[in-house]
C-alpha cells in the first residue's frame, strides 16, 4: 500500500470510529471540504503534515496516534523504494 492510500484509509477509518461526515471533519479540523475531497480522490498527491495535523486535531488525536495504525506498517519500505528511485 502506498502512503497516500494509507492516509486516505486512515481518515476514512477514523471518520467511521468517530461517526464523522466529511462536513463534520471539515468543521472540526478547519480543513476545507474541497481539500478533504481532493485528498480522498487522490487529486492532491501531497497531503502535507500540516493538513494531517489539522485532521488529527479534528479527531481529538495526535499525529502520532494518526500514524499508529497497522495501515502504516509497511509504508517505510515503500518510501525508501521511492527515494532510491529518485536518486
Amino acid at each position: 500500500m502506498k502512503l497516500e492510500d494509507a492516509v486516505i484509509a486512515r481518515i476514512e477509518e477514523l471518520k467511521g470510529i468517530h461517526g464523522y461526515t466529511q462536513y463534520r471533519l471539515s468543521e472540526e479540523s478547519g480543513v476545507p471540504q474541497t481539500t478533504l475531497i481532493s485528498i480522498k480522490r487522490k487529486r492532491s498527491k501531497d497531503v502535507g503534515i500540516s493538513n494531517i495535523w489539522k485532521i488529527s486535531s479534528g479527531f481529538g488525536i495526535t499525529v502520532i496516534d494518526f500514524f499508529s495504525s497497522p495501515l502504516f506498517e509497511n509504508i517505510e519500505q515503500d518510501i525508501i523504494k521511492n527515494i532510491s528511485e529518485i536518486k
